[in-house]
């Protein structure tokens, strides 16, 4: 591999030349009290820290930052710390997906607006991870990810508790009343007792591990937990290692490949992974211009099975429990035979080199693939009039009576009417009926996480635990049950979910993959004609940008004009 030498660096476009810009420039680093020695000649690396005060999942970062900076120095590079957009998936309104592709524009725009020559890439919260992905691939300078890492297990009374899951679970306890206020209050200050992301295989999970095996992180680096001091030094190492690959022009170009994602896919599947890995997977992958589809997801569902026993498919243990049954490198070991082996990873070895050895510590958390939690993958796509791009089913944390089932539906045009009727005692729905939620896609609302239709409080109480909700939102990846998601075309675009009417019948069958609305073709052209497109839901700013220019969700949720074959490449900035 050829080395850059230092007057090559993107960063001496700024600092080298004998001119009044380059002067101007180094005086003002000068300003800031570096000398020449610290900067000159050496490759300047980009932090894109997301951290915020409102983000639970960072708030180590502000001390994890400086881990970075002491491994950039050590390696002889530069660092400089570039704030982005936190998004934290507790905190941002109504929505974090609405301002993912926020982060994507804002971590492009950094690389390529400073005199930057590589890139770290904190994340860990939900939508961090694909956003700083997603930009950072566009603009194509080395990077390396640094995950944030899980938090430690929750625990309430002696029983461990797994943060989204269990709160859904136990709040329907609650809705039932079989939890009073003293309880509920306990709970909830025990759930969440460290820095780190959601412990179970929620998106933030999902999404780090996706990120270690499409070959993004160093080895095992998504598995630790974020109170770890293993996750201390894991910092230092990627400032030490994103300057080697700044030498070595290890760029998203030369990384990534159509088999990098396909290995992202399979690992998905073995995590038992969040239903939203597929949109992001898909977005990251469509900016590398190594396209994958929903196609790829179920194809790889029907080979790979679920063999990571963690909540919410698992029905035991958390993130913690599978770091030290081995982590993402034993797990990948483990389904060795399918994936690419010989994709490469950012620490310049294959991805087949970083997991060789890779031990299994505890065989209930991490299952052989004889003995799986599922015995197909995690995620299911359906087809049919009623999705003709595909709606999607997370089957194995679904009840198996759902699997085939045929149902009335009952249909809600927005979120606020839903929570109205769920609790009213009187509301028309029994356990075999579909709820219907629509106008809750990526234009409709920005893709909110409603998938996960609260359960009407009278089957509650009557003991229903499970039944199906279609709709063309996203849900949590901690959620769980019989949740069909990202409907698409989604009803505020005009998809045939705008169509359907309470009453109307709908099957679904997970095994033939196919979903079907019974209305007559004749009728669904009646209901077309009087169809009328819900109003905008923003008229400036940055929500009408997004309204114009979001892809629907089997194309990634994407910006048209953010995708690789939408213009020409961006030239570098001018410097006069």
């Amino acid at each position: 591999m050829t080395r850059r030498t230092p007057e090559s660096l993107r960063s001496a476009r700024w600092f080298a030349p004998d001119d009044f810009r380059s002067f101007g420039h180094r005086s003002r680093v000068l300003q800031m009290g570096y000398g020449y020695e610290d900067w000159m000649g050496k490759p300047v690396i980009a932090i894109v820290n997301t951290w915020s005060d409102a983000n639970q999942c960072h708030s180590h970062f502000k001390q994890r930052v400086e881990d970075v900076k002491r491994g950039i120095l050590q390696a002889g590079g530069w660092p400089l710390e570039l704030p982005a957009i936190s998004l934290s998936e507790s905190m941002v309104k109504p929505t974090s997906m609405l301002y993912r592709n926020f982060l994507a524009m804002e971590t492009e725009e950094l690389l390529r607006s400073h005199p930057v020559d590589g890139a770290v890439l904190m994340g860990g919260c939900d939508k961090t991870t694909p956003g700083l992905v997603m930009g950072a691939t566009s603009m194509g300078l080395p990077f390396i990810y640094l995950p944030a890492g899980p938090m430690l297990r929750g625990n309430w009374k002696g029983r461990v508790l797994g943060s989204g899951s269990d709160a859904f679970k136990y709040w329907d306890e609650r809705r039932a009343g079989r939890l009073d206020e003293t309880a509920w209050r306990e709970m909830e200050a025990g759930i969440a007792r460290s820095h780190g992301t959601c412990m179970t295989m929620g998106t933030a999970a999902t999404m780090m591990g996706i990120a270690e095996a499409v070959g993004l992180t160093l080895p095992g680096a998504s598995s630790i937990p974020a109170a770890d001091a293993n996750h201390i030094r894991m910092s230092a190492d990627c400032g030490r290692r994103i300057v080697e690959m700044v030498w070595e022009d290890l760029t998203p170009a030369r990384l990534l490949s159509r088999a990098s994602f396909e290995n992202g896919i399979a690992c998905a599947m073995a995590m038992g992974c969040s239903t939203n890995a597929i949109i992001h997977l898909i977005a990251m992958s469509r900016r590398a211009g190594h396209p994958v589809s929903l196609e790829d997801f179920d194809a790889a569902s029907r080979r790979v099975p679920v063999i990571a026993n963690i909540r919410p498919t698992g029905d035991a243990y958390l993130m913690e429990d599978f770091y030290y049954a081995g982590g993402l490198r034993a797990l990948l070991e483990a389904i060795r035979g399918h994936l690419h082996t010989e994709a490469l990873t950012v620490n310049g070895c294959t991805l087949g080199q970083n997991i060789a050895g890779a031990e299994v510590h505890h065989a209930d958390v991490i299952r052989p693939l004889d003995n799986p939690i599922y015995a197909e993958g995690a995620l299911a796509v359906l087809r049919g009039n009623l999705a003709p791009d595909g709606v999607v089913i997370k089957p194995s944390a679904c009840a198996p009576h759902l699997l085939q089932h045929t149902g009335r539906a009952l249909v809600f045009d927005d979120y606020p009417s839903l929570k109205k009727a769920v609790d009213d005692p009187a509301l028309d729905v029994t356990g075999e009926d579909i709820l219907v939620l629509r106008n809750a896609g990526p234009r409709g609302a920005g893709m909110p996480e409603w998938g996960m239709l609260p359960i009407p409080t009278k089957l509650l109480r009557q003991g229903v635990s499970d039944m199906l909700r279609l709709s063309d939102a996203r849900m949590s990846g901690t959620s769980y049950g019989g949740c069909l998601l990202h409907c698409s075309p989604e009803a505020a675009v005009g998809g045939p979910l705008a169509l359907v009417q309470t009453g109307d019948r709908i099957s679904v069958d997970v095994p033939t993959r196919r979903i079907h609305l019974h209305v007559d073709d004749e009728e669904l052209a009646r209901r077309r004609a009087a169809w009328n497109p819900p109003p905008a839901r923003y008229e400036r700013g940055y929500g009408w940008m997004f309204g114009r220019h979001i892809k629907q969700a089997h194309e990634g949720c994407d910006f048209d004009f953010l995708e690789t074959s939408f213009g020409r490449p961006v030239p570098e900035p001018d410097i006069f």
